[in-house]
């Protein structure tokens, strides 16, 4: 047993949540995609790299989907109700943040 339940239920939790946070992951692309174009995001992209704990939360069920509608909270609550637009959004999700000493 696996966190209380059997292995099989397990991975079906796991492999759901997986197809979960992809469902959501290419939604909120195809909407940033749309809001800002898909060239517009290729030039403005940054060279910031991915997390691990991003990385290996695609292995635990729904932590995936989560972290993307936690970057949908960002973009909604820090973004467009202060007046930015989504390509500072995108930037800001894709490039370093310079440290102030």
């Amino acid at each position: 047993m696996i966190a209380g339940m059997y292995e099989q239920d397990f991975i079906a939790y796991m492999i759901f949540g997986m197809i979960c946070n992809f469902v959501m992951s290419i939604m909120f692309g195809v909407y940033l995609s749309k809001n800002i174009g898909m060239q517009e995001m290729i030039e403005s992209k940054g060279d910031k790299e991915q997390s691990l704990f991003v990385s290996l939360s695609l292995f635990i069920p729904y932590a995936k989907m989560f972290i993307t509608l936690y970057r949908v909270a960002i973009l909604q609550f820090f973004f467009l109700n202060k007046g930015y637009t989504h390509k500072e959004f995108w930037i800001y999700m894709t490039s370093e943040q310079e440290k102030s000493s």
